[in-house]
């Protein structure tokens, strides 16, 4: 299988990088409570860091607020996926327990405070592109039954027309979603060369350690970047 990010793409946004991580063999049919107690201590953690700050203020958050608008995305109606979580937990909202899987991404999210997307990787044929929508792409909204068609030209995660996350990493789809039944995901972990690459390094590499500590899965990571646009794992 394949992750890959297109020109197009790194043309918008030169210095765009993404951590991989790919999983399979998963048993998400478990509470874990250790990642439960992980989960809430990041955002304990997360909520002291922003007491007196504003997330879309922060150098954590700027750099995807004028990324949003590189690709003509206006940041201020569409949050990016880290923007939201952040600021709910700035207003100590909180965040609840999901499953295991989708609590350790939320948690190593928070850590680093980057964007990490979940996708079903049982749920593709192929494999998951970054592009800009093309004729032909849906996308069914998390919670929804009813189909959106992309605007034309919008940054997308996308498995062959089947949208997976609509506006970069504005909101993902019902199709893919990561529940009990879950046995392999692609997590992608977005961030900048020139920003938080080291970041989006070390969240994959504790991510993936994680991964085998707490589920003892066959686990792969990669790194994509303008120079390498691809990642092919499980072969």
């Amino acid at each position: 299988m394949f992750y890959e990010v297109t020109q197009e793409i790194f043309d918008k946004l030169p210095t765009a990088c993404f951590g991989a991580v790919a999983v399979r063999g998963l048993d998400n049919t478990r509470p874990i409570p250790a990642l439960e107690e992980m989960l809430q201590q990041n955002i304990r953690l997360c909520e002291t860091y922003f007491e007196d700050k504003k997330p879309k203020e922060t150098p954590d958050i700027l750099p995807y607020r004028e990324a949003f608008r590189a690709l003509d995305i206006n940041p201020n109606k569409y949050l990016c996926s880290i923007e939201a979580l952040l600021t709910r937990i700035a207003k100590k909202k909180g965040f609840p327990s999901i499953n295991a899987a989708v609590d350790l991404g939320n948690a190593i999210s928070i850590k680093y405070r980057l964007p990490i997307g979940a996708h079903d990787l049982d749920t593709m044929k192929d494999g998951l592109t970054v592009r800009l929508s093309q004729p032909g792409d849906t996308f069914v909204a998390f919670g929804a039954t009813e189909t959106e068609i992309p605007v034309p030209g919008e940054a997308i995660y996308v498995s062959g027309h089947e949208v997976r996350t609509r506006r970069w990493t504005w909101r993902q789809s019902e199709v893919g979603k990561i529940t009990e039944e879950t046995k392999a995901i692609l997590f992608p972990i977005d961030g900048f060369t020139d920003v938080n690459e080291p970041q989006v390094r070390a969240a994959t590499a504790e991510f993936v350690a994680l991964l085998r500590e707490y589920f003892g899965c066959e686990a792969e990571t990669g790194f994509v970047d303008a120079a390498h646009p691809r990642f092919t794992f499980f072969e």
